[in-house]
């Protein structure tokens, strides 16, 4: 996700690979950081989404650390969006 207030952008990344638990912040930074990080989810075929709301709070939680419960549902949401592009992909892929 990112964001680009007062000049400088900010980013915050998410993984979740262990369905069992909450997504975790994995990646976060603050202008050359944050296009550094961009560029490698885009080399890696990763989703980006511009959320400036929720960069700005995800930003306060540590490194490796998972995402807050009061920021559950508002991530969920990010989530859901993230299964519904893969799913049209996988719909839209020739056979």
């Amino acid at each position: 996700m990112e964001t680009e207030g007062s000049g400088r952008k900010s980013v915050v990344a998410l993984s979740h690979a262990h369905q069992d638990r909450a997504p975790l912040v994995v990646a976060k930074g603050y202008g050359a950081v944050a296009e550094a990080i961009m560029q490698k989810a885009r080399e890696h075929g990763l989703y980006v989404h511009a959320s400036p709301d929720l960069v700005k709070l995800l930003m306060h939680v540590d490194l490796d650390q998972q995402v807050p419960p009061q920021l559950y549902l508002a991530v969920a949401e990010l989530l859901a969006w993230v299964y519904s592009l893969e799913n049209e992909q996988e719909r839209s892929a020739p056979a």
